[in-house]
């Protein structure tokens, strides 16, 4: 996948089927519509390539940072994972915020993506203050020669599937049904770092740590039955999100942190990319009476976590 940031000079030479949006989550909508395109590519040869901006419009326009589920890097990694040929990962500045409707379809769709089909949803918007839509899009499609479709919604019975509604499950704590909605487990992706190496030393539990970014949207404190992806293989795991109240620290406040017992598994993490996907919420996070205690219960965090896995294995047919 060919990436591109930063700049608003760029030029792709080859044919397209275009969509536009934040794609955050990459949920089941976002997969309708993403198949839809592949489907086109496959039909015409076209490259698919995806229109987004590198900071979501609203943090801009309303001077605040919203939390995301997915963070561009892992956003970037999902859609090279379904075979996007391009990203483009616009700069959010006040010119672009001020850009009319028929001026980026011209400009920036057609002129610099090569755009000769475009997949949207029926609600896109594009443009000063939104002002274009799939009907604008429509309208243009005979100006400009390109070919639109209007993908119509996923639903959860009556319900909109949505980046929103995702962010609901999560907040609620609700794993499954959050993954129900994204079609695949909700995952932090990230880089091991050292942490402070009690669960080595003390405890006996070898972890991978991850710190999250700030913008990542976190379901819960708690521990979770997790799998982990390394080097293109899954593991079962027991991961804790949170910051740890029954370790103690030297200034007393720990950051918040995605740590993983990941069963099975030998050998040195420290650097690696890894990706940490929730399956089931065990319990939430609270502070222990001491090391002993928080030792005793990991065991059993462990425990439960292999038996979860063991189960659901045996009815999904797969192995952690």
């Amino acid at each position: 996948m060919i990436h591109i940031e930063k700049t608003r000079d760029f030029q792709i030479k080859e044919p397209t089927v275009v969509t536009i949006g934040k794609f955050d989550g990459r949920h089941l909508g976002h997969q309708k519509l993403i198949g839809r395109m592949m489907e086109i590519k496959k039909e015409y040869g076209y490259k698919a390539a995806v229109f987004t901006f590198s900071v979501a419009p609203a943090d801009l326009v309303q001077g605040k940072s919203h939390t995301v589920i997915t963070t561009n890097q892992e956003r970037r990694n999902n859609l090279k994972k379904v075979g996007i040929d391009y990203l483009i990962e616009y700069p959010f500045t006040r010119e672009a915020a001020h850009m009319e409707a028929e001026q980026f379809v011209k400009e920036i769709l057609i002129g610099r993506m090569g755009m000769k089909a475009i997949v949207v949803g029926p609600d896109c918007g594009f443009g000063y203050k939104r002002s274009g839509d799939a009907a604008l899009l429509e309208k243009l499609s005979g100006t400009y020669g390109y070919h639109l479709e209007v993908i119509e919604k996923r639903k959860d019975e009556d319900r909109d599937i949505s980046s929103s509604y995702v962010r609901e499950e999560l907040d609620k704590g609700e794993i499954e049904k959050a993954n129900a909605l994204l079609g695949e487990p909700y995952s932090i992706h990230g880089q091991v770092v050292h942490g402070n190496h009690i669960g080595e030393q003390v405890l006996g539990f070898p972890t991978a740590n991850l710190l999250p970014p700030g913008e990542k949207h976190l379901p819960p404190f708690g521990v979770y039955v997790s799998r982990v992806l390394i080097q293109g293989r899954y593991y079962g795991g027991i991961t804790n999100i949170g910051r740890k109240p029954t370790i103690k620290t030297k200034d007393g406040v720990s950051p918040i942190g995605v740590e993983t017992f990941i069963f099975d598994y030998e050998g040195d993490l420290y650097g690696q990319e890894i990706e940490v996907g929730l399956l089931h919420f065990v319990r939430p996070e609270r502070k222990m009476a001491g090391l002993e205690e928080l030792k005793e219960q990991i065991g059993k965090d462990k425990d439960f976590g292999r038996a979860f896995l063991e189960e659901k294995g045996k009815k999904e047919g797969w192995r952690a």
